[in-house]
């Protein structure tokens, strides 16, 4: 059964910075691509940032320059660091892996609130 918990939201000022954790039951090798998704208000849940089974990441055009999505191994760890963030990166912030037969899995959810 895999499992995904995120952690590190919370509420920052616009500018500041956060750094978001997703902690997988399983390998995370078992479990690529893996990344992060996000969900505003009123909004679609969209692609934030993905680590493909290549290892090489992917972005949102939204986000390129200002997040990094990064791998502990060993931890089994996913992390999304996110610098200059801006109201509209106000969402819940998912992570999500696929497994070897195509499930995709979902954390809880983590609150991130940007204030003006």
């Amino acid at each position: 059964q895999v499992q995904l918990v995120e952690s590190g939201g919370g509420l920052v000022q616009a500018g500041g910075s956060l750094r978001l954790s997703c902690a997988a039951s399983v390998s995370i090798f078992s479990i690529v691509p893996i990344g992060w998704y996000r969900q505003a208000p009123g909004k679609e849940r969209e692609l934030v940032a993905t680590i493909t089974s290549a290892g090489r990441p992917n972005y949102a055009d939204s986000v390129k320059g200002r997040f990094t999505v990064s791998t502990n191994n060993a931890k089994n760890t996913v992390y999304l660091q996110m610098n200059s963030l801006r109201p509209d990166d106000t969402a819940v912030y998912y992570c999500y892996g696929t497994d070897y037969v195509g499930n995709d899995h979902w954390g809880q959810g983590t609150q991130v609130t940007v204030s003006s």
